[in-house]
């Protein structure tokens, strides 16, 4: 294996065990930071070595042995220089040191230990509230994802340094904090859950319909959050919004490769080519979906979206979706997540159901929300539903206004290319 293909291997096997090591670490050294710079160290040495040895034949183990290693070696030198205070072997109680030996006996047993809980306590932490929502996204795909910051920072459209300050941020706010390494107790686990959730969702989202930047879609991200997400729904088979979410992902998924042409241009929901929709994923998100609704989680937020992403997957054309069924889901939606946007979704549901006057009438009572303030959608959907409505001049405005917000160049041309369609229409009418 050439040096090349030896470096492939390591960072595919960095990517998929990094979260497992740095869990079982952190769980001995109660600090997801000083846990991560031991992975990594790891991870260098076999940069180092394994294009000059060789891939292992255990490769997780060998960077798990290595991370403890580094990790007594840390702990022989704070030793030797007799420092009171570390990163490496500290009790429990932060009363006495570990010694190098018994450091090495707790990491081994780790290996022997349900890595589930360990993965568990790790998204937890990393998505804690304490730390702000770009924090726990930056801190999940580093430390879950495996992804390095010149990744995240490319997925995200920022600087790399922003993304490092944000990681290293992320780590002083969680022992600041004194942040426990710990799944949290039944009292607090909804709370908790719901960031977790918020942060696996915007890393989807933001995949799947990116804010800015010459692409339309970031398949990596949607891969990745889907990725947490099924893992999270092993961990916690018995908690229904975990499935909510998957079902949610997965079905809007499905329809990746339909949503642009080959050029890369949008192709919208109405007009794409359905036969393109991944039905595996359809079938995946259907029976997630169904997996909620038995726990008694069909009400829930995530449940009542992937119900609506299952009635366009379930419409063979675009004219045999159910509409009614669908402003009827966003109703309730309204009722357990009140949102300004679920409203002008409502909006468009309704229009389509009942006509688009009904929807205008919605749209319009929206106009005055703060939070619609600088929301292209708003003035899209708005431009959408005069244009159906024949008002073709009118419509154009809207379009050119929702251009000038987007932050997408794929998607400002779309909307751009939609108000010179109005134009045109305008013209031949009043001709």
């Amino acid at each position: 294996m050439n040096a090349a293909d030896t470096h492939r291997t390591i960072n595919a096997v960095w990517r998929i065990e990094s979260a497992r090591i740095i869990g079982a670490l952190a769980r001995k050294v109660r600090d997801v930071g000083v846990a991560e710079e031991l992975a990594q160290d790891a991870l260098l040495a076999a940069l180092e070595q394994w294009p000059r040895d060789g891939i292992p034949d255990n490769p997780a183990g060998w960077l798990m042995a290595a991370a403890k290693h580094r990790g007594i070696d840390r702990l022989r030198k704070r030793t030797l220089h007799a420092r009171k205070e570390g990163e490496i072997g500290r009790e429990l109680d932060a009363r006495h040191e570990i010694a190098a030996a018994d450091f090495a006996d707790a990491v081994d047993a780790a290996l022997d230990d349900d890595v589930g809980d360990d993965l568990l306590r790790l998204v937890f932490t990393a998505c804690h509230p304490v730390l702000s929502r770009e924090a726990r996204v930056a801190l999940t795909l580093r430390l879950l994802g495996g992804l390095g910051t010149d990744e995240i920072a490319r997925s995200f459209l920022v600087p790399e340094a922003t993304i490092a300050q944000r990681i290293v941020r992320a780590k002083r706010t969680l022992a600041a904090a004194r942040v426990p390494f710990e799944a949290p107790r039944a009292q607090e686990l909804a709370a908790r859950l719901s960031s977790v959730l918020e942060v696996i969702y915007l890393v989807f989202n933001e995949g799947y319909s990116a804010t800015a930047g010459e692409d339309w879609m970031r398949p990596a991200l949607c891969d990745e959050a889907l990725r947490l997400g099924r893992i999270l729904a092993e961990l916690m088979a018995d908690e229904p919004e975990v499935h909510g979410l998957v079902a949610l992902m997965e079905i809007q998924a499905s329809r990746a490769n339909a949503r642009v042409d080959a050029d890369g241009e949008p192709v919208l929901l109405l007009d794409q080519n359905r036969a393109r929709w991944d039905s595996l994923l359809i079938r995946r998100g259907l029976a997630a979906l169904e997996r909620a609704e038995k726990l008694g989680g069909a009400l829930g937020p995530y449940a009542l979206q992937a119900a609506i992403a299952a009635c366009h997957a379930r419409a063979r054309t675009a004219a045999q979706t159910d509409w009614a069924r669908i402003a009827a889901l966003y109703e309730a939606l309204a009722q357990v997540s009140p949102s300004p946007i679920v409203e002008l979704n409502r909006a468009v549901a309704l229009s389509m159901a009942f006509g688009p006057a009904t929807g205008l009438e919605l749209v319009d009572a929206l106009r005055s929300e703060p939070q619609l303030r600088g929301y292209h959608l708003l003035p899209s959907v708005r431009g959408d539903l005069l244009a159906r409505l024949g008002r073709q001049a009118e419509a154009g405005e809207e379009f050119r206004r929702a251009a000038e917000m987007t932050r997408n160049a794929r998607e400002r041309k779309l909307l751009l290319m939609r108000a010179q369609a109005c134009a045109r229409n305008a013209s031949a009418d009043r001709d």
